[in-house]
């Protein structure tokens, strides 16, 4: 036990030591006998001093107090007046703080929520203003405030933080009111100044509305024959809404191929820049993605590429973030936080795990199955095979003539939220209370779910909806988007310490919000009777992980070549990225699904607008798949209440506490040998 807490403490010291701040130094480099100092003051005033805890709060302490913050005797003064000894003074200083941080963060929140309305929603056309505010970072000196309030320190000393690898070991003898203390302590653990911070959410802000933006006319597509494939006025956004398309061609047995290879030719002209700047967002040009021409009427014109902005957007946001890094020592790189922060997943943790599921004879025997099921050679953009889905042998305009009808606009969506829940086995009582804190909005771009920072406050279900109403497309994810928001409002509201609202991490929102999105036609109150739902259900989770792990690998490769090379300019990004995505799919892609060099796998929008997402997607299935297997045979409703109760345990607990095992791919694959043995009789 001690030995995990030294380590957890010496990396804290030895980053606090080589912290160097342009202005001071940390009360550590200051005085080295401090501590101990105030260590021996307080067990002169505590003989029953916790001294294991107190330790561990003044160090924690001393690495941020800085010469600004005042001199060593000022600290030592500091730490004898407003160190807690006494454990119930100690959990009202918790019931305080929490409920003052819970206004703080929440209202921060709900000023970012409405500040974005204008490019988040649909609306009039945008000013240069609107932007602006978007961009606007709310809390970004809550930091520096805490801090120069000295309120940070008393948090600190009182509550410390601890390492994942103690919170693993100690935490599962902890109390619930335990682990609301040391998620409390997770609080303030780094100095990041508030300049920096509106830096990062103004890249972030920047690379969110470029996409939010990206559309691709379809209805003005040209094959090499001058044809259009598509409706004519069928806008889709990159790539959420060109991948979804794609999908939903398997079923046209008669043009779905040749459109499928369209959207893929369109895709890698995204990917590499060759595409025309004028196409994008354009209903005034038609454009030949596989020539690469653009026709004005029957008139060719010139037309330059996109000047490499995807790349840009990217590199805003490395150069943003990597600002952060000599501020938070202990995790001096964006991808440590990423992961082993903010996931509680170490990155080789998380590269072993998707190597080692990629390259199973599993995922083989499933490549082998698809290829038998289309009686054809499997082409690259197969990794969005959609055939395992029941829904997959229904017309997708049979679907969408039914979601069109029940869901005009965002109210009539929002008014079926109730009978949604219901459906799905929940009490009116619980679904009236859920429901009542969930508000649906109509999205400018693929929309998404915004969780509130507080009781009292909504969620927000952002989705796209046409003039002609929400198509099957966007009602599969706005679906998604509504488990996202039942996990959040279970997670604030029905959690018992706020400090410990939320999820271990996004993988767990994530799973919850596959759970319901496969449910879509049991909401939708279409019958599905196929013996073989189970298996199929498995082989489409399983498939998908094997697309989202390989794009998940490309993120993390791009962003440690990103800070092997932070001064590469957009061009030089675009060729590292192009030959990252190309190397892993030779190595893991190119043996299932033909095609050498395909850079597929860098299609994600994320890349550019979520830095270090995407590896919660596939980590969300994997826990989707444990979550489904746990599930068969027992209320669906009760569970997912009890489980979103747990709050922001470790991952690992969190898994064990839910499931009775932790989180691991051969539980998965096991699932996938039976369920392509099943299908393959």
């Amino acid at each position: 036990m001690k030995s995990t807490l030294i380590i957890c403490l010496s990396a804290l010291l030895l980053g606090a030591c080589s912290q160097q701040n342009e202005k001071s130094k940390s009360m550590l480099q200051q005085d080295a006998k401090i501590v101990t100092r105030v260590i021996d003051a307080l067990q002169s005033q505590y003989p029953d001093l916790n001294t294991e805890r107190a330790q561990k709060g003044v160090e924690q302490a001393a690495a941020l107090w800085y010469t600004t913050d005042g001199s060593a005797d000022e600290f030592l003064n500091f730490c004898i007046n407003n160190y807690v000894n006494d454990d119930a003074q100690r959990e009202q200083f918790f019931n305080s703080i929490s409920d003052k941080l819970e206004i703080l963060i929440g209202y921060f929140n709900k000023m970012s929520v409405l500040l974005k309305e204008p490019v988040h929603m649909v609306g009039g056309e945008l000013q240069p203003i609107d932007y602006e505010m978007a961009a606007y970072q709310v809390s970004a000196h809550f930091n520096d405030d805490m801090f120069a309030s000295k309120i940070a320190f008393m948090v600190i000393i009182n509550f410390p933080s601890y390492c994942l690898g103690a919170k693993e070991m100690l935490g599962e003898n902890w109390t619930r009111k335990e682990w609301g203390y040391a998620r409390l302590g997770d609080m303030f653990t780094s100095r990041v100044p508030a300049n920096i911070q509106q830096e990062v959410a103004t890249a972030e802000s920047n690379a969110d509305n470029y996409i939010s933006d990206y559309n691709i006319m379809m209805g003005h597509l040209l094959n090499e024959a001058g044809e259009k494939l598509f409706p004519e006025n069928m806008s889709l956004i990159s790539h959420w809404n060109l991948r979804d398309e794609l999908k939903s061609n398997y079923s046209d047995a008669q043009r779905g191929l040749e459109k499928q290879r369209m959207i893929y030719t369109v895709m890698k002209r995204i990917i590499t820049q060759e595409i025309p700047e004028i196409v994008i967002n354009n209903a005034n040009v038609d454009y030949a993605p596989i020539s690469n021409k653009v026709f004005d009427g029957d008139k060719e014109i010139t037309a330059k590429p996109e000047p490499d902005t995807r790349y840009a957007m990217i590199l805003g946001n490395f150069k943003a973030l990597q600002k952060e890094d000599p501020y938070i020592p202990e995790m001096p790189t964006f991808i440590q936080r990423a992961y082993e922060g903010e996931k509680e997943f170490s990155k080789e943790e998380i590269r072993d795990m998707f190597t080692r599921f990629i390259a199973s004879p599993e995922v083989a025997a499933i490549a082998g199955l698809i290829k038998q099921r289309l009686g054809r050679e499997l082409e690259p953009f197969d990794i969005w095979y959609d055939g395992f889905k029941s829904r997959s042998s229904i017309p997708e305009d049979l679907m969408s003539e039914k979601t069109q009808k029940l869901y005009s606009d965002a109210a009539a969506f929002e008014r079926n939220l109730v009978p949604m829940l219901v459906k799905l086995g929940f009490t009116l009582a619980d679904a009236q209370r859920i429901c009542s804190k969930i508000r649906v909005d109509a999205a400018r771009g693929s929309g998404h779910a915004w969780g509130a920072g507080m009781k009292g406050d909504q969620a927000r279900l952002r989705t796209r909806l046409p003039a002609t109403g929400m198509d099957y497309k966007g009602y599969n994810i706005a679906i998604h988007e509504f488990g996202h928001n039942v996990e959040q409002t279970i997670s604030l509201y029905d959690v018992d310490y706020y400090m410990m609202n939320g999820v271990p991490n996004t993988a767990f929102t994530e799973a919850l919000a596959f759970v319901f999105q496969k449910r879509d036609l049991q909401i939708l109150g279409m019958k599905d009777d196929n013996p073989n739902k189970e298996a199929l259900m498995v082989l489409d989770v399983v498939w998908g992980c094997y697309e989202i792990m390989g794009v998940a690998l490309v993120d993390i490769a791009v962003w440690e070549w990103m800070y092997a090379n932070p001064k590469a300019t957009p061009a030089q990004l675009k060729d590292n990225v192009v030959r990252i995505a190309k190397e892993i799919w030779n190595a893991y892609y190119a043996p299932l699904l033909g095609e050498e060099d395909s850079p597929i796998l860098s299609i994600y929008s994320h890349m550019i607008s979520n830095p270090l997402y995407l590896a919660n997607y596939p980590l969300g299935h994997l826990i989707e798949l444990q979550l489904e297997a746990y599930l068969q045979g027992k209320s669906f409703a009760d569970e997912v209440l009890r489980m979103f109760r747990l709050g922001r345990l470790t991952p690992q607990m969190w898994m064990k506490e839910a499931v009775g095992a932790e989180l691991s791919i051969e539980p998965t694959l096991r699932a996938t040998a039976a369920a392509v043995a099943k299908l393959a009789n």
